[in-house]
């Protein structure tokens, strides 16, 4: 049975679920998201590989990427179940999100929209790198997530056709969606291809009491709203070692726009609802296209070479505040305005692996990076713009040893440079008490910074099923720039003294043990994550701010696996972090920090079977446990009352495709989301989580 985690004893095909199905050859897992393509169980740090059987399990009951992830991936928060992935932490950090290696974040202006750029259905696997990492430049400071595309199958044409049903347990016909999916891919000659195709349509969410869950008009909605994706990859062999590969993928997912918030009441327990209305303003949405073109050589004078060019195109547009943005139209009306980030990033990454030196025991792997992102924030009605247009360059070189020095103890050790600059044009911020109004003169600057950035690790294997494992790691990234850009009110400043624009850079400490037994494996590590300045947001009236602060996080994370018989599986996961900020500036840290930050003490189990060779069914339960941080300066935000989600689902094989049905929340429990519960105050952000949900799939291949 496969691993819901893929720990590192894991390979790279799984047991089939059913009789009949095409077995595939057992293989070491290839970690991508590894600079030197390491495999699964040689890293010296935490990595997850969250395989397509895998997530074809949690899609049997959501569709919600954050849910997904939370599920699977131990130290990532819960997930919002909204359009927006603000406060979905990993490590009490940022996640580095990627496509196939492309970063998907905007450095300049966090939108914390990046996790909505493709369609899980056109994902092979998930490759989940825990903790600060420098593989893949900026923005890794919590870990990297990279989602990796499918490939295309053998033979000359494959078809996938796929269709979901969604509704609540009252069966109300606004809150029934629908989803379907259409693949092809083939093989002829020196030639594949692959294509797909999804469109998905949500209906409105409700929560363990039959209510509706609220409309977020501000950060934007999942519920409620219509996306699709269209993804194609051609590749081509030059001849049996070297192979070009361009994908082209664009995602879409805008809010139908036919509901409002009502305002719900913290004090007495009741969240917000929705009603039927159009929002004012536009709708919210995220539109991104993304370009890849790849080339790899297999051998290059005795080196493998692989290169990378990529271009995006991202825009990701927010709702009305209710208080912010304000102007008066040509009628004379009082209206509110609203944003929309406007990012395009054009990178490049060159990568060179020598393998098999000193006696087949050391591989080098150096290259460099290129990228260059341009992102700006706009005021959607009245043109003007909030964040000025920004210009981030930044080039890295590194070096990635890895050195077996025994058949049991390797060393893993590199060094990257980072040398990014800022460049920003002389700009007037915005009155936000009337929008169409300068607030202060901000003279231009172009700041750089540079960085060289350290890892070295350590795996010992002491016995055949026992493993010990180490390592040390920086990661880097910007704050967000865009945020501090647009708030100076003072007058005489210059980007070149903003001291909000100082880089975090982050020390990743870890250690960790897996043990293999003939039917269970178990792995357990604990990190330590500190940052002399890191970046705490916290919320002042109705915006948030960056607090530049010295950051201090320790965690655990252990997953277990225990096969009952070769029908049923047994999995654990538990994870635990916390830590604390230097809030008086004293060097020392002193205040924990809330749930905006770091994740609540989580516990899941989960039972796979396998009813006979057409039937099975998987139980998963996770419980949030109670937390209070007396430290959180605003009281509503103080006591985390934890709460307990069940998931089920089955499915059976016809003789023509396959049948499933998942239900989300089986138990029905009625809970307000972590984030609502710890991170934003207000009558209009109080929002349960989604109760009981069926859904309802058929899929085949022909």
């Amino acid at each position: 049975m496969a691993s819901t985690l893929s720990p590192w004893w894991m390979m790279a095909a799984v047991a089939p679920a059913h009789a009949g199905e095409k077995d595939l050859s057992l293989a070491p897992i290839t970690v991508s998201a590894t600079r030197a393509k390491t495999s699964e169980g040689e890293t010296p740090q935490k990595v997850t590989v969250i395989t397509r059987e895998q997530i074809e399990r949690q899609q049997q009951f959501t569709q919600d990427r954050g849910q997904i992830l939370n599920n699977l991936i131990p130290g990532y928060s819960p997930g919002r179940q909204k359009l927006t992935n603000s406060g979905e932490t990993f490590r009490g950090r940022e996640a580095l999100i990627m496509v196939d290696g492309v970063p998907q974040s905007n450095p300049l202006r966090d939108s914390a929209r990046d996790g909505y750029t493709i369609d899980l259905d056109m994902v092979e696997r998930i490759e989940v790198i825990h903790g600060a990492s420098a593989e893949h430049g900026l923005g890794a400071t919590g870990g990297i997530i990279n989602y990796v595309t499918r490939r295309p199958e053998s033979g000359q044409l494959n078809q996938h056709a796929g269709v979901q049903m969604t509704t609540d347990d009252g069966v109300h016909g606004e809150g029934t969606g629908y989803k379907l999916n259409y693949r092809v891919s083939g093989q002829q000659g020196d030639w594949d291809y692959q294509t797909g195709a999804t469109l998905h349509e949500r209906g409105l969410f409700y929560d363990g009491k039959g209510r509706t869950v609220g409309i977020d008009e501000i950060s934007g909605e999942v519920q409620d709203s219509t996306s699709y994706d269209v993804f194609t990859k051609v590749g081509h062999w030059l001849d049996s070692e070297q192979n070009v590969e361009l994908s082209v993928n664009h995602f879409n997912l805008e809010s139908n726009n036919d509901y409002v918030a009502v305002p719900g009441d913290r004090s007495q327990g009741t969240p917000t609802t929705s009603r039927e209305g159009t929002p004012v303003g536009d709708a919210p949405f995220n539109r991104s296209t993304t370009a890849n073109l790849a080339y790899s050589h297999s051998d290059w004078h005795g080196n493998q070479v692989d290169t990378q060019l990529y271009y995006q195109r991202f825009r990701a547009q927010f709702g009305t505040h209710p208080t912010a943005f304000p102007y008066e139209d040509e009628d004379g009306n009082d209206r509110l305005d609203q944003t929309r980030t406007e990012s395009d990033k054009v990178g490049a990454k060159f990568t060179f692996t020598r393998e098999g030196m000193i006696d087949d025991r050391l591989d080098l792997t150096t290259g460099v990076d290129l990228l260059q992102d341009e992102t700006q924030q706009m005021l959607v009605q009245t043109g003007r713009t909030y964040v000025p247009e920004s210009q981030l360059h930044n080039v890295a070189a590194f070096l990635q040893a890895d050195f077996a020095v025994t058949d049991a103890l390797s060393v893993h050790s590199g060094v990257r440079y980072e040398y990014a600059q800022l460049n920003v044009e002389s700009y007037n911020t915005i009155d936000r008490s009337d929008v169409t109004q300068d607030l202060v003169q901000v003279d231009g600057g172009s700041p750089d910074f540079n960085e060289t950035l350290f890892n070295v690790g350590a795996v010992y294997q002491v016995t055949p099923g026992f493993q010990v494992f180490g390592n040390l790691s920086e990661g880097f990234g910007l704050p967000d720039a865009g945020r501090a850009l647009r708030g100076i009110d003072q007058p005489n400043q210059d980007v070149d003294s903003l001291v909000q624009l100082v880089p975090i850079v982050t020390d990743n400490r870890e250690i960790g043990v897996r043990f293999k037994g003939p039917n269970y494996r178990f792995e357990a590590s604990y990190y330590e994550s500190n940052s002399d300045i890191g970046e705490r947001l916290t919320q002042e009236g109705t915006t948030f701010v960056g607090k530049r602060e010295k950051v201090e996080i320790q965690g655990v994370d252990v997953n277990a696996e225990w096969d009952l018989n070769e029908a049923h599986t047994l999995e654990l996961l538990y994870a635990f972090n916390q830590g604390e900020s230097d809030t008086d500036g004293d060097g020392r840290v002193d205040t924990d920090l809330t749930g905006f930050n770091v994740a609540p003490e989580r516990l899941t189990l989960k039972w796979q079977a396998l009813w006979g060779e057409r039937f099975s069914t998987q139980l998963q339960g996770s419980h949030n446990f109670n937390d209070t941080n007396e430290d959180q300066s605003n009281p509503n935000l103080r006591h985390f009352r934890g709460y307990t989600l069940v998931d089920a689902a089955m499915s059976y094989r016809l003789p023509v495709g396959k049948a499933s049905l998942g239900i989300e929340n089986l138990l029905d429990e009625d809970y307000i989301t972590y984030y609502s519960q710890t991170a934003r105050d207000g009558a209009n952000q109080f929002f349960a989580g989604r109760g009981r949900t069926f859904t309802l799939g058929y899929e085949v291949d022909f």
